[in-house]
């Protein structure tokens, strides 16, 4: 099977790994494609698709994974995952993270596995999308000059108090629900990244999404919102919504960002979020969940 690693060397580990990821691509007769800009993982990923490569491995972050895996959606090819940034949350849902030379290992003595992607306002997300206070932190954290759990959380505490909920009606099939939500998820698999749990017991494969949706956060309920957001049972938090269904329509007040992976962008008063079930091939380990 032809192979096409993409290395995006910005994110977290992935510039220090890179060496490895050069010398395990040539046992396979694989070619190594580096990024240069935003967006060049996507172009990088449709070039390998067009030269017929049946395995293609984006090395870096969630963005990186997004761009890449975008292009492979309703394709035959398979992505292989490197998680190398800061939350790495598909990479830790599927059972692929800790050091490069375990996710490297998994590429030789995985099994290709069939994926949802999700859509929202039509930009395709693996992990989680959202808007509100959520989407706001991506924005923050996007434009810092060096990245991390700690300088993500440093951006959500420096908006936090100064942050108000939204108005939204979420529109489940013949359902509505009106609510003030200080931050909305939805999400494909359970976890933002770092074990950030926000859709507890969700899977990458059953044709569903997952929306929470969380109510005001103040200085009484922050830090056992976090607690539970780290157990795995924020959606028993008090005041927290969950949902599960293959569709969301969410209306807003006014027109703002959504994220999908972490990577922002504008998008209207209504946003629609969808699944395509079944539609991404990935490398998986042979035990997952």
């Amino acid at each position: 099977m032809r192979t096409r690693f993409i290395v995006n060397p910005q994110a977290g580990t992935a510039r220090q790994g890179l060496a490895r990821v050069r010398a395990f691509a040539a046992t396979l007769g694989a070619d190594v494609s580096v990024t240069t800009h935003p967006g060049h993982a996507s172009d990088l990923a449709l070039r390998a698709l067009e030269e017929g490569c049946g395995l293609i491995v984006a090395v870096g972050g969630d963005g990186t994974l997004n761009e890449v895996a975008g292009r492979l959606i309703h394709t035959p090819a398979t992505l292989g995952l490197i998680p190398c940034g800061s939350g790495n949350g598909l990479g830790r849902h599927l059972g692929i993270h800790g050091p490069i030379r375990r996710s490297l290992e998994i590429l030789r003595t995985g099994r290709p596995r069939m994926i949802d992607a999700g859509l929202a306002d039509g930009h395709p997300f693996f992990t989680v999308a959202g808007l509100g206070f959520e989407a706001e932190v991506a924005a923050r954290f996007n434009r810092l000059p060096h990245r991390g759990f700690i300088r993500y959380l440093t951006a959500g505490a420096s908006l936090w108090l100064s942050w108000a909920p939204q108005a939204c009606c979420i529109e489940d099939g013949p359902h509505q629900t009106r609510l003030q939500a200080f931050t909305l998820a939805v999400a494909n698999s359970d976890q933002y990244g770092n074990r950030a749990c926000i859709a507890p017991g969700a899977r990458v494969d059953d044709g569903l999404l997952e929306l929470t949706a969380v109510p005001r956060v103040t200085a009484w309920n922050a830090l056992p919102m976090l607690t539970r957001l780290f157990a795995g049972s924020i959606d028993r938090a008090p005041g927290v919504l969950r949902l599960q269904a293959p569709r969301f329509v969410v209306v807003r007040p006014a027109a703002g960002l959504i994220h999908t992976d972490g990577e922002t962008h504008p998008a209207g008063e209504r946003v629609e979020f969808s699944i395509q079930p079944r539609s991404l091939r990935v490398m998986a380990p042979v035990t997952v969940r």
